[in-house]
């Protein structure tokens, strides 16, 4: 990379040649340290002006050594302003070749449409599940922040089916619509969804009367980001002790306590089996809270008599380690 450190270099260089011509025609040509340091110049320069005086043979000879050192100079210059110019275009497109090719070989990813202020922190939280994400915004501006950030990014317009595509809508489980507007919402739902008909698709909404509009377009859910912070608010007055419980549960730093929630794969070896048989209790040491049944009824509490079933999620509670390993079993 064209650094500082060549910018000083070629400084010295050209102080060091325009030493050394106005030294050599003072000790040649026996002229004085004007008239030498001026002949050096033009002769660097290659500008054709005449001779200050009458050059003798050792004179033109060293005439010649300075035109080849300026010439070679001035080569240098032009070569590593090229360098400075290309070497990050190259950089930046060897970058965007492997990116495409980590998109390329995602499967079952997310995609997140819009890193504003909201899509920064959702993608935060995505990453460090950690869940493989592909975010998607225009703003070149941007990329320094996902750069230092850790996501995979495309910079190009989220609205295109082109981009769409090239971030691996087919195979995606979710897209996340968390644009400027919410007209830009309504749209990029109604391009996703005739993309991949099957595709979880959660949408932002800014106010109520799009959320229908959103849910018609092909959104799976719609959420309001400012109906979600007025209820936490209520929450933290209402149930302070609750509330906290359910930060400690859900902040995935911390260890010692989590919530998750785990689909039952066909292939589990708990399939068929009753929670007292299970042994998620005393094997994994978690508390089942909750079990959402394939048909989308939700079982608070589950009696220690209900049998797993392919297609059921397990909501619970236990240490973050200990659920890994649950996860292990029933989605393996």
């Amino acid at each position: 990379m064209y650094n500082i450190n060549s910018i000083v270099l070629a400084i010295f260089l050209l102080i060091l040649i325009i030493d050394i011509g106005t030294v050599g025609y003072m000790f040649i040509e026996k002229w004085d340290a004007f008239d030498a340091m001026y002949m050096t110049a033009i002769s660097l320069t290659t500008v054709g002006f005449s001779e200050v005086h009458q050059l003798s043979t050792w004179g033109r000879l060293f005439t010649i050594f300075i035109l080849f050192a300026g010439v070679s100079f001035f080569m240098y210059i032009a070569g590593g302003v090229v360098q400075f110019m290309l070497e990050g275009h190259i950089q930046n497109m060897l970058g965007r070749r492997k990116l495409d090719k980590v998109i390329g070989k995602l499967k079952n990813h997310y995609i997140v449409c819009g890193y504003g202020r909201i899509g920064r922190v959702l993608c935060g939280k995505l990453v460090a599940k950690p869940i493989d994400i592909v975010v998607i915004d225009k703003n070149e501006e941007l990329v320094e922040i996902m750069k230092e950030d850790g996501v995979t990014y495309i910079i190009d317009d989220s609205l295109h089916e082109s981009t769409l595509i090239r971030a691996g809508i087919h195979k995606a489980k979710a897209l996340i619509a968390v644009l400027s507007t919410d007209a830009e919402n309504v749209f990029l739902v109604l391009t996703a969804r005739q993309l991949n008909p099957d595709i979880y698709i959660m949408a932002r909404s800014s106010n109520n009367e799009t959320k229908s509009k959103l849910i018609a377009a092909g959104a799976t859910s719609v959420e309001s980001p400012y109906d979600i912070g007025a209820i936490s608010m209520a929450q933290r007055v209402l149930r302070p002790t609750v509330t906290n419980f359910l930060d400690m549960a859900f902040t995935d730093n911390r260890k010692e306590i989590l919530m998750e929630e785990i689909a039952i794969n066909a292939k589990s070896s708990l399939i068929n089996l009753n929670l007292k048989n299970s042994g998620i209790r005393q094997t994994f040491n978690l508390i089942i809270i909750a079990i959402k049944k394939s048909n989308g009824d939700m079982l608070f509490n589950p009696s220690y008599e209900y049998v797993l079933s392919d297609g059921d999620t397990v909501i619970a509670v236990g240490e973050a380690s200990n659920l890994l390993k649950l996860e292990k079993v029933l989605d393996p």
